[in-house]
């Protein structure tokens, strides 16, 4: 095998010996909330509010006199007054959508200078419809509507408290401690003035025990008002103060979920406590962070502002639009309730109440604000190989020989940043890959595809044409004046960054990936078979304060680097996915990994979960990453297997692999330093073993793919925690170390420990569940049960939920583009009372044409007679009766069940089907209205029975029968 090329590994080392702090986290990289400043004062209002003074009341109050009705009496418009500031104006709109979102924004009022106000524009996929069904109540202290089933949302006046009710009960209470604080612009010379003792009412003479109430609610000196410093750095703040504080409380909801990125439980655990891991609140500052704690607040490289709270009686979520730094407390504060602070560094309150009630509504009422991830090209759900760095266009030729010579499938190799010539992007190091495009051209001939990184750095050299483009273009993000494009330290050394919040820039980038456009320099050494990974786009900068762009920066329009730092990382993946999707003639599905993500990237591509190490608690913390990313519509992630770091062992490699194998985006990768570590170089077993695991995902293709069309829908995740799946649960309601794919009845618990031969499941339900592979049937129990399964080295805790029909395509191919016209298999697993359902979704898997109706989309039920043990397994078109909902929410108005694509695979069959716990062995098996059928019964447990054991198996052996048809097979008892 080769190893890193001499040039390649001379100039990284020499930039790694220059920028030590990159290779590891240390303590002082990153900030805690008492070294930021904006962070220390709301945390600090937050304690005086509740120790201080009992009968504390927020400063914010609507005027009713300023009251405005919309023509439609759907929302509202209203002046809000601070007492303590009678001179400051702030706004407060209200709105209710026609989902029953409601949508609470306030924003400063004429002040001395605009608050970012921007961030919905970009997470928002449409301005949402605004409902013409319901009309405010307005009384002398609050404005209030009632709607939907139940529900009634309140805003209360003196002080300002929003409330979302449903059934009486409060589900969301927003300011209901007080501790809603838009701090307002000022000069800087500004000297408060006093507060003016008022002497009506036993709480006012309490609060006029604190000598300066002023004084009281901001603190009694001014903390870092107007510059910071951290670690070196000085963070100048040109507007002085504007953080935003908030309390968002869930008096009836124990759990709350989401918040993404940390590596942490899915459950979120309390920060206000004495748990030294966890006595800092979440962050959200999108950051590089090398080798991040397996279990920390500490923020990573996204952030989703998304939270979900949960109960046994409901589901809500509040989306707080904001794209600054933002620190959020929780506390679960008794048995059934949870409070939490937010505290942003800029912007306005854009806050969504999601009223659920249930967590399938969450989602879709999230859907329709950012939008759903769209259904991804086929092949993107294969086995994705990567390395920091395959070296030469020899080394990728090899790994791919060697992948086919020992049988194991691969979609996809990925080449890291030592392609480039001097790290300058799009622009191939001729020594070591002298033939790039006969390399793209090699590979895609056995029907895989390559994925090459373009980081969004890029180096400030007068022979690189993108820098000079973009240099005369003027897209460069500016220095903090505004007026000298800022230079930073990066892979290539000195280098500058696009500002991709300058709409000239859009159509500048996604050129680049067009070689048959003329108007400027573009990417001529790629095909279409090439696809792109968008790291370090936070951005990371070296050189920089937290391995990033200072806040004093300026981007387009005048804003701060602080105001949309969270945001930046969602544009790029944005505008390369639309240079893919231009670059051919008949337009395909781009494909874009992204490291950095925002409220509403999910539109644009997948992401992983950053640079992990090879360790157990880097395994087990990344599933739950991953589940904490798909509730909060992030759905196409997962992490690196292997770990980017380390050297695991086979053992822990091999449970790496079956972690990945049940992840929706399913990637193996590792940092220069590793030890080769592609699959075939392992020895046996652990060789043959993975082998299986990669099969195994490769034969569950169209169970993801079908998971991943829903998800294009409906905004549900692809991999479902139980709480989603079991919301009236409390048992499951912490589970994170098991969860269902889709809809499919899938259920699997990865190993995520060492020396495990077997592992404990926890099912929900009285209801049959079986092993996928053994046909073992296990029972639960009405309040939820747990069993012990075998989970030896070779095996995954994987079960099947009775009442689910799975098709699977089981003959191995070296890539899924070779299995188009492969043959299923459809896998029925019988419930208590002998029913099951499935579904199974096709296309192209390449093209946009499934938005025209290319599709096959079908439905398949087995029904027992009312009276007798007789079985009918039937399979219908879905698609023709879901015309509204097929496809991303596209109208199929024009739907034809033989379309060209159903034409085109009008031969693919059913080779086929074996049933599972059937009372007894048939008399006869036939094709309704047909011949019969060849089969095979082995007697079992039946699926209706209480005992367990393993399961009856019917194997119906070439049924006949094509998948894209319509058909009824009749299990006579």
């Amino acid at each position: 095998m080769k190893v890193l090329g001499t040039s390649a590994l001379t100039s990284t080392l020499v930039l790694l010996s220059i920028l030590p702090q990159t290779l590891a986290v240390k303590a002082g990289d990153f900030r805690t909330c008492s070294q930021s400043g904006f962070c220390r004062r709301g945390r600090a209002l937050a304690s005086r509010a509740k120790e201080g003074i009992a009968s504390w009341r927020s400063p914010y109050s609507v005027d009713p006199s300023t009251l405005s009705l919309s023509p439609e009496q759907s929302s509202f418009a209203a002046a809000v007054t601070s007492s303590l500031y009678p001179d400051v104006k702030f706004s407060l709109e209200v709105r209710l959508h026609e989902d029953g979102v409601a949508r609470v924004r306030m924003d400063e009022v004429d002040g001395l200078k605009k608050r970012y106000d921007e961030a919905a524009r970009w997470a928002l996929v449409a301005e949402p419809q605004v409902s013409q069904d319901i009309k405010w109540t307005i009384g002398k202290t609050d404005a209030r509507v009632a709607y939907g089933k139940g529900f009634e949302l309140l805003v209360e006046f003196a002080p300002l408290r929003v409330v979302l009710r449903k059934g009486g009960k409060e589900q969301v209470v927003v300011n209901g401690r007080g501790l809603l604080h838009m701090e307002h612009f000022r000069q800087k010379a500004e000297e408060p003035a006093p507060v003016e003792p008022s002497e009506e009412g036993s709480d006012e003479q309490t609060v006029l025990k604190v000598e300066n109430v002023r004084a009281w609610f901001e603190g009694e000196s001014e903390d870092a008002y107007w510059e910071e410093s951290f670690s070196g750095w000085t963070d100048s703040k040109p507007k002085g103060p504007e953080s935003l504080s908030l309390d968002i409380d869930f008096p009836n909801h124990a759990h709350v979920y989401g918040i993404p990125q940390h590596a942490t439980s899915l459950s979120l655990p309390t920060t206000t406590g004495e748990d030294p891991f966890f006595n800092d609140p979440y962050r959200l500052y999108n950051a590089d962070v090398f080798e991040y704690v397996a279990s920390a607040t500490t923020s990573l490289y996204g952030s989703i502002p998304l939270m979900h709270a949960h109960s046994a009686d409901s589901t809500v979520g509040v989306f707080h639009v904001v794209g600054s730094e933002t620190w959020i407390d929780v506390a679960h504060s008794s048995a059934k309730s949870t409070e939490t602070q937010w505290i942003s560094e800029s912007g306005i309150l854009d806050l969504f109440i999601l009223p659920g009630p249930t967590p399938a509504d969450v989602f879709a009422q999230y859907a329709r604000l950012t939008g759903t991830a769209p259904l991804p090209a086929h092949w993107a759900l294969g086995y994705h190989q990567c390395r920091w760095n395959y070296v030469s266009t020899d080394d990728v030729r090899g790994v791919q020989k060697r992948f086919d010579e020992e049988d194991m499938p691969v979609d996809v190799f990925w080449l890291d940043i030592e392609y480039s010539e001097g790290h300058k992007y799009f622009m191939w190091d001729k020594k070591s890959f002298p033939d790039p495009v006969d390399m793209m051209n090699d590979v895609a001939a056995v029907g895989r595809k390559m994925v090459v990184i373009v980081d969004p750095h890029i180096k400030r050299s007068d022979d690189y044409p993108v820098y000079k483009l973009a240099q005369e273009l003027d897209v460069l993000v500016k220095q903090k004046g505004g007026e000298t494009d800022y230079d930073g330290w990066c892979w290539p050394g000195s280098s500058v960054w696009v500002d991709f919040f300058n709409p000239k820039s859009w159509a500048f980038w996604s050129s680049l990936f067009n070689p048959k456009q003329g108007s400027q320099w573009s990417w001529t050494d790629s095909t279409e078979d090439v696809y792109i990974w968008n790291d370090m786009n936070e951005p990371s900068v070296f050189n920089g304060p937290e391995i990033t762009m200072p806040k004093d920066n300026v981007h387009y329009g005048g804003w701060e680097h602080r105001d949309i730092h969270n945001i930046n990382g969602m544009i790029l993946p944005n505008v390369t996915a639309r240079g893919l999707v231009e670059r051919g003639e008949i337009a395909k599905r781009p494909f874009v990994l992204t490291r950095s993500f925002f409220a509403g990237s999910q539109r644009y591509g997948a992401m992983w979960t950053g640079d992990n190490l090879g360790t157990w608690e880097h395994m087990a913390v990344g599933l739950k990453m991953t589940l904490a990313n798909s509730i909060a519509g992030m759905p196409f992630t997962g992490s690196d297997v292997g770990g980017f770091f380390g050297n695991p062992e086979p053992e822990m490699l091999v449970r790496w692999y079956h972690v990945g194998a049940f992840a929706p985006f399913f990637r193996a990768h590792a940092h220069l330093d590793t030890k080769r570590r592609e699959p075939y170089l392992l020895d046996e077993p652990y060789k043959g073993i993975v082998r299986d695991i990669l099969r195994l995902r490769y034969s569950m293709l169209p169970i993801w793919y079908t998971a991943f069309r829903e998800t294009s829908v409906t905004g549900l995740p692809i991999i479902r925690p139980h709480y989603v799946v079991f919301p009236n649960d409390p048992n499951g309601f912490a589970l994170d170390d098991q969860y269902f794919i889709g809809s499919s009845g899938l259920l699997v618990k990865p190993v995520t420990r060492p020396d495990v031969t077997e592992e404990t499941v926890y099912l929900p339900e009285n209801q049959v569940y079986y092993d996928y592979f053994t046909n073992q049937a296990y029972r639960g129990a009405a309040k939820g049960k747990n069993i012990v399964v075998p989970a030896a080295l070779h095996q995954i805790p994987l079960l099947i939920r009775g009442g689910s029909i799975l098709p699977t395509r089981e003959r191995p191919r070296r890539a899924s583009s070779l299995m188009k016209n492969d043959p299923f298999t459809l896998r029925v697993a019988l419930d208590n009372k002998s029913r099951a359902r499935g579904e199974l979704y096709l296309d192209d898997g390449v093209t946009f044409s499934h938005k025209d109706g290319q599709i096959v989309w079908r439905e398949f039920v087995a029904e027992k007679e009312k009276k007798g043990k007789t079985v009918r397994l039937s399979s219908r078109d879905l698609a023709g009766a879901n015309t509204a909902t097929a496809v991303e929410s596209v109208a199929l108005a024009t739907y034809d069940p033989q379309n060209s694509f159903a034409r085109s695979i009008g031969g693919v069959r059913v080779e086929k089907i074996v049933v599972v716990g059937l009372i007894s062995k048939p008399s006869s098996v036939s094709v309704e209205g047909g011949s019969q059928l060849q089969w095979e019964y082995v007697a079992g447990v039946a699926a209706g029975e209480k005992k367990e054991g393993v399961a009856s198996v019917l194997t119906i052996k070439d049924p006949r029968v094509d998948v894209a048809s319509d058909w009824a097979i009749v299990i006579k008892a």
